[in-house]
């Protein structure tokens, strides 16, 4: 299972980079204007996003279910507010700006990790995922904006408004509930929220089409960036699932966790580009970020995989 796990991580990276590419092509073609990125990213944060989440609650709430949430809540918890406080220490000492601080927190948990996921294990194991997602989600929106806008507090009101906190409400409330929604609505929230790793590429790619690679690659601290989210950082959530014992909080503890570590171990967060897009902060290097680290973990997730398996 872990070798099936390795080639489609590098298999799903690959094609995620391929469509970043024909982003890049749209706008050096003159079909489209870097600008009209921005259209997408909207329509991904607002439409796409939200079926996501709304359709990977969509499950049976069993007792196996119940317990399994209950360690992917935990290990999400810890592990995002972990990274916060020691992202925080090093923004101290390595004077890590707004764009780089939240580019080495928050991971393209959503792009990546529900395809692999489905694909390997089955789509009943998404909704694990889909937990680490919500709790990355709610601090995106909270403690993702507030850095990356300078705010000196969130505002939960809105946090909580947000479509995306709305989308999680609902898909918790239809878990418990166990009120599913009807086969076409299932099956049109699964399809939209299907493009939300190619449409999340193709803004990416778009961006680097109007910008100047060169000088995408003289961004000199973009190394330190994708060492702390690629190396570093992942490094210390290995250890903390494989060794912390959290394994035996459920009965599939060790496929849950590996869910775990696999959204923590991807490029920075798409989402991060799109958000500074849309309130004018540095898109261009929050864009050159994602790039660098979508292209080095190709490399470095099937090596993480593979330690955990060890």
């Amino acid at each position: 299972m872990y070798h099936m796990i390795v080639v489609l991580l590098i298999k799903k990276t690959t094609a995620l980079f391929l469509i970043m590419c024909m982003g890049m092509l749209l706008v050096k073609k003159g079909i489209l204007n870097a600008g009209d990125s921005r259209v997408i990213s909207a329509i991904s944060i607002h439409l796409i996003l939200p079926c996501v989440i709304l359709n990977a609650f969509q499950v049976e709430f069993s007792p196996e279910v119940k317990e399994g949430l209950f360690l992917s809540l935990a290990a999400a918890v810890i592990i995002n507010v972990g990274l916060i406080v020691l992202v925080t220490i090093f923004s101290g000492i390595l004077r890590l700006d707004a764009v780089e601080q939240v580019s080495v927190i928050y991971s393209n948990a959503g792009n990546l990790v529900i395809p692999i996921v489905s694909a390997i294990l089955g789509s009943e194991w998404v909704i694990y995922s889909s937990v680490f997602l919500a709790v990355q989600m709610f601090l995106i929106w909270s403690h993702g904006k507030m850095v990356l806008c300078g705010e000196k507090k969130p505002d939960l009101k809105k946090v909580f408004a947000n479509i995306n906190m709305l989308a999680i409400a609902l898909g918790i409330l239809s878990l418990i509930s166990g009120l599913h929604f009807p086969g076409p609505v299932k099956d049109a929230i699964d399809s939209v929220g299907g493009m939300v790793g190619p449409l999340a590429m193709l803004v990416t790619g778009m961006l680097i089409a109007g910008m100047d690679f060169r000088a995408m690659l003289s961004y000199k601290r973009i190394w330190l960036v994708a060492f702390l989210r690629l190396l570093l950082c992942p490094a210390l959530v290995l250890a903390v699932v494989k060794y912390s014992g959290m394994a035996s909080w459920a009965a599939a503890g060790d496929k849950i966790l590996l869910i775990t570590l696999i959204a923590c171990i991807t490029p920075s967060a798409s989402t991060i580009t799109q958000m500074a897009q849309i309130y004018g902060q540095n898109a261009d290097y929050a864009s050159a970020i994602n790039v660098i680290t979508t292209i080095l973990c190709i490399v470095t997730m099937p090596v993480l995989v593979l330690l955990y398996q060890m």
